[in-house]
């Protein structure tokens, strides 16, 4: 691709600059085949389940969603809820748990490809920023070694700051450009949710490029994705 058609580089964090899509996943998987054998039900959560419903949204609408797709109800409740309450936020606050108990123990290392990338714009002068659901994005980026790289930080705690609504709607996306003063036109969207390449096109963005770690690349395209790549390498 040639840069000089773009002035900013807004990444996804989980399975785009780190691999902490699969911390996410098992931290999920933990939670949700826990919660379903509590009730007597089949511990059937699975890898599709996490991209269909879970990843890249806010914590608590994927709670939400995997429910309604298991015709689950549960009250809302509080972000304040205790992780053993029987609400959606519970829930979400048990998962977040899980995740932070396993990156502590574990550790993260960027993607070498998206560490070949970044340094790259870098030398360009491309601007960048982070646009993640999560709200370990800075605690990730620190762990990983490349907080320095990202002055814009978009994530699931500034996005509730800052009243923005989560992917698929392109708000953060949108927010993080205007923080970073380069027209959406001009700038480049990298994701590996299905709902993150969503919020790309909605978003009306100079190109959204999916990174396929385990969504599909046809699934990535029908939401959205102009191209697709396994590493962002592969954009040197």
């Amino acid at each position: 691709m040639d840069w000089n058609d773009y002035d900013a580089a807004l990444f996804d964090l989980d399975g785009v600059i780190t691999p902490t899509a699969v911390v996410h996943q098992r931290a999920w998987s933990a939670m949700f085949n826990a919660f379903l054998d509590s009730r007597g039900l089949a511990q059937d959560y699975t890898l599709d389940d996490y991209h269909q419903y879970v990843d890249g949204k806010p914590r608590y609408e994927g709670v939400q969603s995997f429910l309604d797709s298991r015709d689950i109800n549960l009250p809302h409740g509080d972000p304040s809820d205790d992780p053993a309450a029987e609400t959606v936020c519970g829930l979400g606050n048990r998962k977040n748990d899980d995740f932070e108990r396993i990156l502590g123990e574990e550790g993260v290392e960027p993607y070498p490809g998206s560490v070949a990338l970044v340094d790259a714009l870098i030398e360009r002068g491309v601007k960048m920023a982070i646009v993640s659901s999560s709200r370990n994005a800075p605690k990730v980026l620190k762990a990983a070694g490349m907080l320095q790289h990202f002055p814009v930080i978009v994530d699931g705690a500034v996005a509730i700051t800052r009243h923005l609504a989560g992917k698929p709607a392109p708000d953060t996306f949108l927010d993080a450009a205007v923080q970073l003063d380069v027209p959406k036109e001009r700038a480049v969207v990298f994701e590996d949710a299905l709902s993150g390449v969503q919020a790309g096109r909605a978003g009306r963005f100079g190109l959204v490029i999916g990174v396929d770690r385990g969504a599909g690349v046809a699934a990535l395209t029908e939401n959205g994705a102009d191209m697709v790549v396994s590493d962002l390498r592969e954009l040197l």
